[in-house]
């Protein structure tokens, strides 16, 4: 196994990529998200390209237009459809033997994947979908977690003896529990356009597809909060945070990939 850096066209722009070699037939495209390099926070994407490609699938990563070493103007995610077909062509051609490509999203990059319909994939791993609308970022409520999701962290607090003695105790910040409840107790709200968006954007994908759900994720939460919590695809990392930072939420994370790869 080897790790190649390269770059590859896209239209007139040149954007930069790095293969995780291995003799695997089937691989894995990692999509970035927001504004993020190839090698994610941490090389948090860089250290899963090699965990993956020890398990034998070769990994390709980029760097979307106007981000990191690539060429061209940073568009956001809704205009990343041509940067990711691009992406997925040369990931193609530079590992030939590869037949099936599943792509990984986590954030507005797995928003982006459903937004293209996963065209060209094989299947989809889609991580925390971003469904907040860009006109609703900086409203002090949106900043909060859903309705929902308030009332399920309080239900957990109250089976805990822990915090029971802290509030006892008078631990607790009593204005902020009455703002909390005061919260959990609204209507929820209704889905985000984008979310139907998604919903529309994937209707028509017939390949493999795995939702991810970190359930301490803010992203997370909203995003289940408008979707259907039946539905057989996602799959919940319980405490998990939004880059599955600790060790066992990142040995989960690794579970899921490595089972859509060898699905």
């Amino acid at each position: 196994m080897s790790r190649l850096a390269l770059d590859f066209g896209c239209g007139s722009l040149k954007l930069a990529g790095s293969l995780d070699t291995a003799p695997g037939t089937t691989g894995l495209l990692i999509v970035s998200g927001g504004n993020e390099i190839r090698s994610g926070a941490f090389s948090g994407q860089s250290h899963l390209a090699t965990r993956i490609a020890q398990k034998g699938f070769p990994v390709f990563r980029f760097d979307r237009r106007g981000v990191g070493d690539s060429e061209g103007e940073n568009r956001g995610f809704r205009k990343s459809a041509k940067d990711i077909e691009a992406a997925l062509t040369a990931f193609r051609a530079i590992a030939p033997q590869v037949e099936r490509v599943i792509g990984f999203g986590n954030c507005d990059a797995a928003s982006a994947l459903m937004l293209s319909s996963g065209a060209g994939f094989d299947g989809l791993i889609l991580s925390n979908p971003w469904t907040i609308e860009d006109s609703d970022q900086g409203d002090e409520d949106d900043a909060s977690p859903p309705p929902a999701a308030i009332r399920a962290r309080y239900a957990a607090k109250l089976k805990n003896p822990k915090e029971l003695a802290r509030l006892v105790r008078g631990g607790v910040n009593l204005g902020k529990l009455v703002r909390g409840l005061a919260k959990s107790i609204r209507s929820e709200p209704p889905p985000s356009s984008l979310a139907e968006e998604l919903r529309a954007g994937i209707d028509s994908f017939d390949g493999h597809i795995s939702i991810l759900l970190a359930t301490a994720d803010r992203t997370a939460q909203v995003f289940e909060n408008g979707w259907d919590k039946n539905d057989k695809r996602i799959s919940r990392c319980e405490g998990g945070t939004h880059a599955y930072v600790d060790p066992e939420h990142k040995d989960w994370l690794d579970a899921q990939i490595l089972a859509a790869l060898r699905a």
